[in-house]
């Protein structure tokens, strides 16, 4: 044992002292409150081992936990064996469960069997709260054979920091336990574990109830949940981008919604979106890669992922690279870009054991590069420089950075890494290549004593939290000579007061188009105003190159790049697929994905309210579709969607009556007529206020008959008399007379038996000196073949302004 975990142990029995603790056989219990509520997840074990996992706070604990029927109650138990520390037992995380201040009866059911043992022994029930503080927080005695019972309350301080909280059994502490395996590391079997007490609070809403992407803006790329360190990755036609989950600590006061500045340390998650259009982006929600419960338990962090693609031993898998805070970084495994994940090591990749790191102080933002021959590399590094170097060297040239060879299995490296030479380095080293030759990005530093003090930076090289790049033609090799200059200036030029701080990039090509990706508090921005709080969110601009080869400086904008494909309505597509939201958030639920497939994750839209919407840009429905099918479950009586085109004040199109029994998942369908051509379509929700509404899995349309009404409509803002109109018009190019309606923003008119060839027409008075931009929705009916065929248009028309 480490004298850390020592010194924590001493801490133990203070805190047994100071909390007020009824240890088994000195107190009893006191009531239970109604209002009380078991945290403790498959405390009898009849599910096997699920919620409960080997006590892993220090290095050195293991053991073995398989499932007894050896029960105190019930069928099963847990038995714990192999023990290699004291600590070494079944552990269950109630972080975000318990209170400080709260407190809470124990119970449990503990024994042992080992003839060699000594016939009474002591167990204590031990919450770990992060690093090394560990507090006993109940104990029994037990005698050999018997069952004994942990019976007694606990109570957490209230200055005790509970984001984490971990629950688990164990013996006396003791610096060498293999000594005396029988006196300190005996098996035991427990069984019956509750820990009652308040139930937590329900925690803060995350979900962004503001339009944090405005509609006809492509940046940020969601406005539903925050992403930063975005790292482009194209498979299949397929865009994917990987993000640090920055929405996992976001946590809005539901009073002033404003949530406390992030906290990095917490973040554990790599968040996953994806398009073919580059506007219409899928939430495949959260990766749980570090922590207790990660894929990768053995890291506590997960920042600034790199995603790379490679054939090993003839199988294709995908390789996730990230942060492990900042002193190492790893990589799981993937058997698509979305999963499922598994992990090959049971150490990080890069730490302080990798040679050619000495020196680098954070060994952290992996990035990989697979090369066009299939020898694959990975960047990364960062921090403050070497105290060693001149100060001016510190500053204009720290040597921070890193490349390396990675095996042939992309979860090993090979050799040595080299220094990368970036000038003001401080993170975010990413490499692409483009036409033979090698462009290494990364972010700069701010000064500061870390980088030795007060000094002057060289001619052209960056500024503070800009983008800086370099063109090699070798992979391995970075001298400062190979520095081109900034490709990004820090994001707080383009996107004003409260966006500044430093940045992390990646390029990517696809469809032969280069992208340029970044992060900026904009989404924060939009919540709070200019004071943020640190909250990122992604963007992308489009990468243009002189003819040199050199890089054009990028110019970071809301609009964003251009759509580069309509979106295909005819199929089952996910609910969670945005171009624009308002109010919704998503979640994970049971079972795979019907677009993605039944090993992806599945999400669907919830948090719906009455006045909600989300939107799909440029949808292509052709000639004409024929329906839409909603995959829904209700949750409150009354809801309906509404399906409206161009914008979600828009006409209602199509509605469909959610009435389905409350809380089963079924399918609804609405007829559609006359949706066709190519239109942003709008999903808006309605329904009681107050309530949530629905959740909504997947969107089906399907193809009409094709029939349609030719007709010809246009809009256009007018003044007359110092007053704003719009005025509305649709020509009927029908062989037949058709009904006409007219509706704009600010009225509705119908017209019957319009006759081949003429007009309906309508000025709606505005009753104001101006009248913003907008569109106008005509709905048109007639005969062919016989039945009646409905077909709508929309125009568009500019703003007005009528005063003198």
């Amino acid at each position: 044992m480490t004298q850390r975990r020592r010194s924590a142990t001493r801490r133990r029995v203070a805190a047994i002292a100071a909390a007020g603790v009824l240890l088994a056989g000195f107190g009893s219990a006191a009531p239970v409150q109604a209002a009380d509520t078991n945290l403790v997840v498959n405390g009898g074990f009849e599910d096997g081992l699920v919620g409960w996992f080997v006590n892993n706070g220090n290095a050195t604990d293991g053991a073995i936990l398989s499932s007894t029927t050896d029960a105190y109650s019930g069928s099963s138990a847990v038995l714990v064996t192999n023990r290699a520390t004291t600590g070494s037992g079944p552990m269950q995380d109630l972080s975000g469960k318990v209170q400080a201040g709260q407190t809470y009866t124990l119970s449990a059911r503990i024994k042992y069997e080992n003839a060699a043992s000594p016939a009474t022994k002591q167990f204590f029930a031990t919450m770990h709260y992060g690093g090394g503080t560990y507090t006993n927080l109940v104990s029994v005695t037990a005698t050999r054979g018997q069952w004994a019972h942990f019976n007694g309350q606990f109570t957490i301080p209230a200055s005790q920091g509970v984001g984490t909280a971990r629950l688990f059994f164990e013996t006396p502490w003791t610096s060498t336990p293999a000594a005396d395996p029988n006196l300190h590391l005996m098996d035991f079997t427990l069984d019956d574990v509750s820990v009652v007490g308040a139930a937590p609070p329900a925690p803060p809403s995350k979900t962004i109830e503001v339009v944090g992407k405005l509609p006809g803006e492509h940046n940020p790329l969601i406005g539903h949940k925050f992403g930063a360190d975005g790292y482009g990755f194209v498979h299949d036609g397929r865009v994917y981008m990987y993000m640090t989950n920055d929405t996992q600590g976001y946590a809005p006061d539901p009073t002033t919604g404003v949530s406390p500045g992030i906290n990095y340390g917490d973040i554990n998650q790599i968040t996953v979106i994806s398009t073919t259009d580059m506007v219409n982006w899928t939430d495949h929600g959260e990766i749980q890669v570090a922590g207790p419960n990660g894929v990768a338990p053995f890291t506590n962090n997960s920042w600034a992922p790199g995603m790379a693609k490679q054939v090993v031993d003839g199988q294709e898998k995908f390789f996730l690279y990230y942060a492990n805070g900042g002193g190492s970084s790893n990589v799981i495994t993937g058997a698509s870009p979305v999963g499922p994940w598994t992990s090959e090591r049971t150490s990080t990749l890069i730490d302080s054991r990798t040679p050619g790191t000495e020196g680098v102080a954070w060994r952290f933002d992996p990035a990989p590069l697979v090369d066009d021959d299939g020898e694959a590399y990975l960047y990364f590094g960062g921090g403050p420089a070497a105290t060693s170097m001149p100060p001016a060297e510190r500053f204009n040239n720290p040597k921070n950075l890193r490349a390396i060879r990675l095996g042939d299995d992309m979860v090993s490296t090979v050799g040595s890494a080299a220094v990368v030479d970036a000038p003001v380095a401080f993170e975010a080293a990413q490499v692409f290549k483009r036409d033979g030759r090698y462009y290494l990005s990364y972010s700069s530093h701010f000064g500061g004593s870390d980088f030795g003090g007060p000094q002057t930076p060289l001619p052209g090289y960056p500024g503070g939290g800009q983008i800086g790049y370099m063109i090699s033609d070798d992979p391995m090799v970075w001298p400062k000579e190979t520095y081109a200059g900034v490709l990004f200036p820090n994001q707080s030029q383009f996107f004003g007061a409260g966006t500044g701080g430093n940045n992390h990039q990646s390029v990517f090509e696809y469809e032969g188009r280069y992208y340029f990706t970044y992060h900026g508090p904009t989404l924060n921005k939009r919540i709070n105003g200019n004071t943020t709080q640190g909250y990122r969110s992604p963007h992308i601009q489009e990468l243009a190159f002189n003819a040199d080869g050199t890089i054009r400086q990028v110019v970071g904008d809301y609009a964003g790049v251009d759509q580069v494909r309509d979106f295909d309505p005819y199929r089952v597509f996910e609910a969670e697929t945005f171009g624009w939201s308002k109010g919704v958030a998503t979640a994970k639920v049971d079972g795979g994905s019907a677009e993605f497939g039944g090993t992806a994750p599945n999400l669907v839209v919830r948090d719906i309210d009455n006045g909600d919407w989300t939107a799909l840009s440029s949808v292509d429905f052709g000639a004409g579709a024929g329906s839409l099918t909603a995959k829904v479950r209700p949750l409150a009586a009354g809801g309906t969607i509404q399906l409206r085109l161009g914008a979600a004040d828009a006409p209602v199109v199509a509605t469909i009556p959610v009435d389905a029994p409350l809380g089963q998942w079924t399918e609804l369908t609405t007829g559609l007529t006359g949706v066709s051509g190519v239109h942003d379509v709008y999903f808006t929700y309605a329904g009681p206020a107050g309530a949530d509404l629905f959740e909504i899995d997947t969107w089906a349309f399907a193809a009409g008959t094709g029939a349609e009404l030719p007709v010809e409509v246009s809009a256009q803002a007018r003044c007359v008399a110092g007053k704003a109109y719009v005025a509305v018009q649709a020509r009927n190019g029908h062989d037949g007379p058709v009904d006409v309606v007219l509706e704009s923003a600010y009225g509705q008119r119908s017209v019957s038996d319009v006759a081949p060839g003429a007009n309906a027409y309508q000025q709606f008075a505005s009753r104001t000196a101006s009248v913003a931009a907008g569109s106008a929705t005509v709905r048109v009916t007639g005969a062919v073949d016989g039945r009646s065929v409905t077909t709508v248009r929309t125009a568009e028309h500019s703003a007005a302004g009528c005063g003198d």
